[in-house]
């Protein structure tokens, strides 16, 4: 039931936000209409200006502002002036700040925090497994026999498992990704 409830909820908020647009595209009508009836001078005119460029970046998520710039092509292809364009006009497009920047390598850094522990919780975690005596009926099955009472059970494969998923988010947390284009 609950899920049938989040998807009624889900489905509220998208008319909810499709409304929010309507009204967004209503009130810009009048907006205008009130524009094109009143005789305004060019100086108004700025400041109404300024003032709807002034409300728009708000809405801006800065994460797509700080997105836009991972797309710049770093070849050695091309010469050091045509990256410099494309840079620039990046910047003059996209307005980034100290704040926006600091935001975003806090979230980044923050991230990659996580997946370290993560990583640590899980190899500490198979280790465990392995190590600790399991109840017999915990044990599962033994794969393979090193004599009649030991060998490696199914739990031990588990543990390795999980031991290896860790050391792979550790790994990944600690390294930056390559690129491919390179």
């Amino acid at each position: 039931m609950s899920k049938h409830e989040n998807i009624k909820k889900e489905v509220e908020q998208l008319q909810q936000a499709a409304g929010n647009n309507a009204a967004i595209d209503a009130k810009l009508d009048e907006l205008l209409a009130l524009l094109a009836q009143s005789d305004i001078d060019s100086e108004k005119a700025k400041q109404v200006k300024q003032r709807v460029n002034d409300a728009l970046p708000s809405t801006i998520n800065f994460r797509d502002n700080i997105d836009a710039f991972k797309h710049i092509r770093v070849n050695t292809s091309n010469d050091r002036a045509n990256m410099l364009d494309e840079f620039s006009v990046m910047l003059a497009s996209h307005e980034v700040d100290s704040t926006m920047s600091k935001k975003y390598l806090r979230g980044e850094r923050i991230a990659k925090t996580v997946l370290f522990l993560i990583g640590l919780v899980l190899i500490t975690l198979g280790f465990a497994m392995i190590i600790m005596p399991a109840p017999p009926y915990f044990e599962m099955f033994t794969i393979f026999y090193f004599n009649p009472d030991d060998g490696v059970t199914l739990m031990d494969v588990i543990s390795l498992l999980i031991i290896l998923s860790g050391v792979y988010l550790l790994v990944k947390s600690i390294y930056k990704k390559l690129s491919t284009d390179k």
